[in-house]
């Protein structure tokens, strides 16, 4: 799917592309226990969702303040698609429209995911990769797709989103800046309404290297908790650690050209406004995961990937896809292997980026079972989303 011109006229084009995927993902709300869990027994659910809609549509306005470029996109995607534009607001802001109804609600828990960047030695071509499993509701799959975006002016880039969204999950630009995203469980306040994933397309359209997007993502204002895996064209690899209102950016120690991560805050500043390790979700989150504990899939994952890329081995692509195949030393996958088959979340998708060619290399439904498709910047076809 391509998306070129002013923000508006992306928005458009993306409206209109994926028109029904996104009207299937606002019906999809009706059923989603996240949203529906806060909503009131005595509110019926088209008062409960006008009343969503309209939070967002208020949250719109200082969401444009901050990103103007977002807001302009969101309005586009409204017009392309036929749909109201609090529709297409809530769908974009919904952790942050949840939490401005905190007499009724909480804030819907985070999902998983797990991410590997190499570069230098520890790639078995000297070219820097990121490889990630996007860890989500399965029932989200249907709207999964690729998009090249062209904005006027600006950087282009192919990117890996949902059909609602003006935001980036994870992408690569043509100068070979690269991002994935894995989500984190910040407690601190929220500063502004703008959802990472919008700081993320913005710093693929304007920068260049890790050290020029991380500046740019750290100075945005910015909402919710995350761990970002940066890689450019020059082989530089870091991860950025983000909160609501700190950042921190890791590199590899020494030489060593290989980082990881999970869900799980691995800097002393970030760990300081992570939620306590001995939390428990409680009768507010969905049933599958009342009384587990939301660090415990991120800290298991997370020492499955120390222990399988200790050997110092160079890695290549299908290495790479291997590790996050993984179903831990059993062999039997579950909510905290690195393939993951949970009682609530699942790998949903496989990425490789490519920052030097410029491509995605992608495969949608569990790593285990894995069947990729390349996608080069400047090679836009039509949407693409798992089948």
């Amino acid at each position: 799917m391509l998306c070129a011109g002013s923000h508006r006229e992306m928005g458009v084009a993306q409206g209109k592309a994926l028109a029904g995927r996104i009207a299937a993902a606002r019906d999809l709300l009706a059923r989603l226990d996240a949203f529906r869990i806060p909503q009131p027994w005595w509110l019926p659910y088209p008062l409960y969702l006008r009343l969503a809609q309209r939070r967002a549509r208020r949250l719109l306005g200082r969401l444009a303040a901050e990103t103007p470029e977002a807001a302009e996109r969101l309005e586009g995607i409204a017009a392309g698609s036929g749909l109201p534009l609090g529709a297409i607001a809530l769908l974009n802001l919904m952790e942050a429209v949840l939490s401005s109804l905190s007499e009724v609600t909480a804030v819907p828990p985070s999902a998983a995911c797990s991410a590997v960047a190499v570069t230098g030695e520890r790639s078995s071509t000297g070219e820097p990769i990121l490889a990630r499993n996007f860890d989500y509701l399965p029932v989200t799959s249907p709207f999964y797709t690729l998009r090249e975006s062209r904005p006027e002016g600006e950087f282009a880039s192919i990117e890996f989103t949902a059909a609602p969204l003006a935001g980036a999950i994870d992408g690569v630009n043509e100068h070979g800046l690269a991002v994935t995203y894995d989500y984190a469980f910040a407690r601190d306040l929220p500063p502004g309404r703008t959802p990472i994933s919008m700081a993320i397309a913005r710093a693929l359209a304007t920068c260049r290297t890790v050290e020029e997007a991380a500046r740019a993502i750290r100075e945005h204002p910015r909402w919710g908790g995350g761990l970002l895996m940066l890689a450019d064209a020059g082989g530089d690899i870091a991860s950025l650690e983000l909160a609501n209102t700190r950042a921190e950016l890791r590199r590899p120690p020494g030489a060593e050209g290989i980082l990881h991560h999970t869900n799980c805050y691995l800097t002393p500043a970030l760990r300081e406004v992570e939620i306590d390790g001995a939390a428990v979700y409680t009768d507010r989150a969905p049933s599958p995961l009342v009384g587990t504990r939301p660090l415990e899939s991120p800290e298991m994952r997370d020492a499955r990937l120390a222990e399988l890329l200790s050997d110092r081995r160079s890695l290549d692509a299908a290495r790479l896809a291997a590790v996050l195949a993984d179903h831990g030393p059993s062999g039997v996958p579950g909510d905290n292997t690195l393939c993951m088959h949970g009682c609530y979340w699942s790998t949903t998708a496989t990425l490789l980026l490519f920052p030097r060619s410029q491509r995605i290399r992608v495969s949608f439904g569990p790593a285990c079972q894995a069947r990729f498709v390349d996608h080069v910047l400047g090679q836009a076809a039509a949407p693409v989303a798992r089948r």
